[in-house]
């Protein structure tokens, strides 16, 4: 039976103090990892990620940062791998998808933060992280993408662009570190029930609206794109590098198709 075991290996999660980061940081932790838990804002939440790993055993430890600044970037990388003496692992998680605004009735700072923080946040992060991991020869990087990579979204056009933008860095990323010991890999989740969706998943309507775009006709829950993360990240994945992997029930198999159109 193949185990997945991240003994001995340290990892950076950002956007760790809640949702789809929280369980990422604490399955990481089940599975070995020593977990640097990021926060933007969020400082409580981040304890108590930190609270909950400790409990199950762990080792963690939370660190803020805003991700849009290169030189905060810079600093949190370099005090997780003070803190814990290596960097084996970095998951860019931290992100938004900002308001919802038309292209022309939009307002360029807004479009700009997105893209600060989602395409901009994981350059700087994996800028950072690289320098370490090729020191050791070893170390992978998760990039967070979404459905959205691939599928357009009215009124989100700086989201879907930054996410289409994170799968094509990371392409270029693994090819530019795969002689250094380092894989790059993206996963792009589908509707996931966290938080931030709430008004979706809680609404019955608009559930049920959103299941039909799901070839499994369920939203999928956080422990399940973590779970792939945890295996992305460990040895099980060894000869995996440059490639996205969708984690959404079948959304991008467009459901609505499967009787003829």
């Amino acid at each position: 039976m193949l185990n997945i075991d991240l003994h001995g290996r340290v990892a950076l999660v950002t956007g760790a103090s809640g949702g789809l980061g929280r369980a990422i940081a604490t399955t990481l932790a089940a599975a070995g990892a020593r977990v640097a838990v990021h926060y933007g804002k969020d400082a409580k939440g981040a304890a108590g990620v930190v609270a909950d790993i400790r409990q199950q055993g762990g080792e963690a430890e939370a660190f803020g940062a805003d991700v849009a600044d290169a030189n905060a970037v810079a600093d949190l990388v370099g005090a997780a791998h003070r803190h814990f003496g290596a960097l084996d692992i970095l998951v860019n998680n931290a992100g938004m998808d900002g308001p919802r605004q038309l292209v022309g009735a939009d307002k360029p700072d807004a479009w700009q933060k997105v893209i600060a923080v989602d395409l901009l946040g994981p350059y700087y992060c994996a800028r950072a992280a690289v320098s370490l991991m090729e020191q050791a020869r070893r170390g992978v990087i998760i990039n967070v993408t979404s459905v959205h990579e691939f599928i357009p979204w009215e009124g989100y056009s700086a989201y879907a662009s930054a996410k289409a933008g994170l799968s094509m860095f990371t392409k270029t990323l693994a090819q530019e570190t795969a002689d250094r010991g380092i894989r790059v890999v993206a996963i792009a989740p589908g509707a996931i029930q966290t938080p931030i969706n709430a008004s979706v998943w809680g609404n019955p309507d608009s559930l049920k609206d959103l299941d039909q775009k799901i070839a499994m006709g369920r939203l999928g829950r956080p422990e399940e794109v973590a779970q792939v993360i945890a295996f992305l990240a460990s040895d099980l994945a060894s000869y995996i590098t440059g490639t996205t992997l969708a984690v959404d029930g079948g959304m991008l198999i467009y459901p609505d198709f499967r009787h003829g159109g």
